[in-house]
């Protein structure tokens, strides 16, 4: 299985909590999940998807090294999104996607209603 990884934006804790329990009684597209941490640090990034291979029966060791990957190879990225994370204050997250590939075309398709 492949995965992906991207981090997607700056939120409120509220509003991100808010978005997680909506998902919780909404059928959501399975494999797709957001993340999200107060740091934007490597360490915080991998705690924060730690749960989500049990979740999913993901391989752990692929997850991580998607995570890793995307860190070693995005640093212009990761240090926009580090410094809006500070800009944004104490009370905001850095939200992730983790993704079993599949399972993000799949959802990309029924958002698209598969006209491309």
């Amino acid at each position: 299985m492949k995965y992906t990884f991207d981090i997607v934006g700056v939120s409120p804790v509220l509003h991100f909590f808010s978005h997680q329990q909506q998902n919780l009684e909404t059928p959501q597209h399975q494999g797709v999940e957001l993340v999200a941490t107060h740091k934007c640090t490597l360490d915080a990034l991998l705690e924060s998807v730690e749960p989500l291979p049990q979740k999913w029966g993901w391989d752990i060791d692929e997850v991580v090294s998607t995570v890793i990957e995307f860190w070693m190879n995005n640093s212009e990225s990761i240090g926009y999104w580090k410094s809006r994370l500070i800009d944004a204050g104490s009370d905001n997250l850095l939200v992730a996607r983790v993704a079993d590939i599949k399972a993000l075309r799949a959802e990309l398709e029924v958002l698209l209603g598969n006209k491309w």
